[in-house]
């Protein structure tokens, strides 16, 4: 105990805050530099699919080149896990301008068929994915077969289909091509609480308040926050390779550092928009007791009466805070249109989009068994659509309907088609 449980408390998140930064930069951090001497980069998964241990899960990816999640072809354990390990994965390459999202891909199988491969392959390009890591292929110098190669699923010379695996590989090849293109282009940026473990939500109903349909999100952490984020002269949140934030989303916790309230309160002044509850208290010792006073009065500065039932909406400098109000109702209310929107639903079908100078850069999939008639709507103007083909590599014009603030294309997906 440290004086009474109050500061023991605080004593602790400053101590296991000390803990996941050392992890990220004395483990992650020293490997990288020592192998950077020799010319040498590094993938990682970094912590990996281990729920919420105690580590800081974005922090611990800046200090790797190429960051890594996973999936499984079975579903060998809660499927929320997988998801929000490879959105983590994709978090951290976009919030430090990685490029690369990598996973270890098709954990868990056995001898599955290219058919069975390729609809999970489009699902995870649509979570950020666009670099594969087999799971496995081994090195074969027999000529033994079948050729199993440990436990995942066998994708080496030795598999029944590895002479026609060229148009699956292909396919594979292409798709991922064109997700390394440009850069992702999400409206939602949700801040991961600062404390030990900082993690995605591996357990219970995922992101809070809920992504809504027709946007797409990261998660960002206090270090990203605090040293790439800065706000333009149109309010939108900024990275420094272009990466654009219409909102910004704060962990569901009353505890703020004051160096992340700061900043928020900057971004906020300089036109940004917040959406979130306001905090109440330091977590850690650093301050004390003038940290304390400090944060209350920003806090009654940035976010006034608002109590988030009855009072949620408050101006601050040229940007907003709102709390307890949906997010597709903040999105929509300061202009900012779902980014691919239809006459029903897109519950079937899942997406991703990539912004590359001119050209805008969407990949569709349907995720069923039967023949989706879309009539989609993209937040593009003053473009052609053309259709992409990755099966067999071919485009073509398409029929569309250019609006004021999108451009409206009817597609046909086939059964599992992109």
């Amino acid at each position: 105990v440290v004086d009474n449980p109050k500061e023991s408390e605080r004593f602790l998140w400053d101590f296991r805050r000390t803990i996941v930064d050392l992890i990220a930069q004395n483990h992650y951090g020293t490997v990288t530099n020592y192998l950077h001497k020799d010319g040498i980069k590094t993938y990682s998964e970094a912590g990996g699919v281990s729920l919420e241990s105690t580590e800081d899960a974005l922090l611990n990816k800046k200090y790797v080149d190429i960051p890594m999640g996973e999936f499984w072809v079975k579903d060998l354990h809660p499927s929320s896990m997988y998801y929000e390990d490879m959105r983590g994965a994709a978090s951290a390459s976009h919030v430090y301008g990685k490029g690369l999202v990598a996973a270890e891909s098709f954990t868990g199988g056995n001898y599955e068929a290219p058919a069975t491969l390729k609809k999970l392959a489009d699902y995870w390009f649509t979570q950020g994915l666009n670099r594969m890591v087999f799971h496995t292929s081994a090195q074969q110098p027999l000529d033994t077969k079948p050729g199993n190669t440990m436990v995942g699923t066998h994708i080496n010379r030795n598999i029944t289909w590895a002479e026609l695996g060229r148009p699956f590989m292909t396919y594979l090849a292409r798709n991922m091509y064109m997700l390394q293109q440009g850069i992702y282009a999400p409206d939602i940026s949700y801040l991961l609480n600062e404390g030990a473990p900082s993690t995605m939500p591996f357990w219970g109903a995922g992101v809070q308040p809920s992504t809504p349909e027709g946007y797409l999100f990261d998660y960002t952490n206090a270090d990203a926050l605090l040293t790439r984020f800065s706000v333009n002269d149109k309010g939108k949140l900024v990275l420094p390779d272009g990466l654009q934030y219409s909102i910004l989303v704060l962990p569901p916790t009353p505890k703020m550092t004051l160096p992340v309230l700061r900043k928020i309160q900057q971004l906020v002044a300089g036109g940004a928009i917040v959406v979130g509850e306001k905090p109440t208290s330091p977590p850690g010792l650093t301050g004390s007791a003038s940290a304390d006073e400090e944060l209350k009065q920003i806090v009654f500065d940035m976010w006034g009466d608002l109590d988030g039932i009855s009072r949620t909406y408050k101006a601050y400098g040229k940007g907003k805070v709102y709390w307890g109000i949906p997010l597709g109702r903040v999105l929509s209310e300061n202009g900012v249109i779902k980014d691919v929107d239809d006459h029903r639903a897109l519950t079937e079908v899942s997406w991703i989009h990539r912004h590359d100078g001119n050209k805008e850069i969407y990949l569709m999939v349907n995720r069923t068994d039967s023949t989706q008639n879309l009539h989609v709507k993209f937040r593009v103007t003053g473009k052609e659509p053309m259709l992409w083909h990755p099966d067999h590599g071919n485009s073509e014009e398409v029929s569309y309907q250019m609006n004021s603030d999108n451009t409206e294309v009817p597609l046909t997906l086939e059964p599992h088609e992109t």
